[in-house]
């Protein structure tokens, strides 16, 4: 059994006031057992959330990554500062990353190794725009985001990690559409068989695959009960305790 992770992307927002109010609104709350929660705030928040999460189970991830150790890179973050903080997770390969600022499969694969490398976990996001479905090109597309995003990386790289992807149809990101429960067990059953032609099909039957796209409470439940679907990447809704909370507890 997968035990599902709810991971939370507070992506730029809340003021350092709201984020900790937000923080002790988590930690206070009611959270399921049977889930892992991860909360990714924005790097001025990290230190806080830190001290914050420190007699919790819930774990700290950030939002990005540079991919190289160090070096003259302006308003950049390297994996050992976040290693420096706690922080056990990495968002890699957000659509907003990839269309915004252009990251390529390159860039991504190479944050990959380097949270690796760190023994950081990564979350590694796939996902299709609208006309691709249209086409019919889903399928295609997340398996080279897939392929791409990992290639040089050995099942043994991940020895003392957990890769995670996150499946996120980006014409479903903060639009309020979201993909049908069918529509999502499809590309996740399909992510798993792609792990299985990289790694072997004992990784990719323990690796968890998260959906995000307007994951909201009152949708969690149906999306979760799908075969393939072990979380949720989750965006707006994750900026109130109780809605986070009530999503983490549909994965019961």
């Amino acid at each position: 059994m997968r035990k599902p992770v709810i991971a939370g992307n507070w992506k730029m927002n809340t003021s350092i006031e709201e984020g900790k109010a937000l923080i002790e609104g988590l930690t206070t709350g009611t959270a399921s057992n049977t889930c892992d929660l991860i909360i990714c705030p924005p790097y001025t928040h990290i230190a806080l959330s830190q001290s914050l999460l420190q007699n919790s189970s819930i774990q700290l991830g950030a939002q990005n990554m540079h991919e190289s150790n160090s070096g003259a890179y302006t308003g950049e973050i390297a994996a050992e500062m976040l290693k420096n903080l706690d922080c056990t997770y990495v968002i890699l390969g957000h659509s907003e990353r990839r269309s915004i600022y252009k990251e390529t499969h390159d860039l991504i694969n190479a944050k990959i190794k380097q949270a690796l490398a760190h023994n950081i976990n990564p979350i590694f996001c796939v996902g299709e725009h609208l006309s691709d479905r249209e086409s019919n090109q889903t399928l295609n597309v997340i398996t080279t985001q897939l392929k791409e995003g990992l290639k040089g990386i050995s099942e043994s790289d991940l020895t003392n990690t957990e890769l995670i992807v996150a499946y996120e149809p980006v014409w479903a990101i903060g639009t309020g559409k979201v993909a049908t429960p069918e529509q999502a067990q499809e590309v996740h059953a399909h992510i798993r068989k792609v792990l299985a032609e990289i790694f072997s099909t004992e990784l990719a039957d323990k690796t968890r695959i998260q959906y995000g796209g307007s994951v909201k409470p009152d949708n969690a439940k149906t999306l979760l009960s799908q075969a393939d679907i072990d979380g949720a990447l989750v965006g707006g809704a994750c900026l109130k305790a109780d809605s986070f909370l009530e999503i983490a507890s549909a994965a019961a």
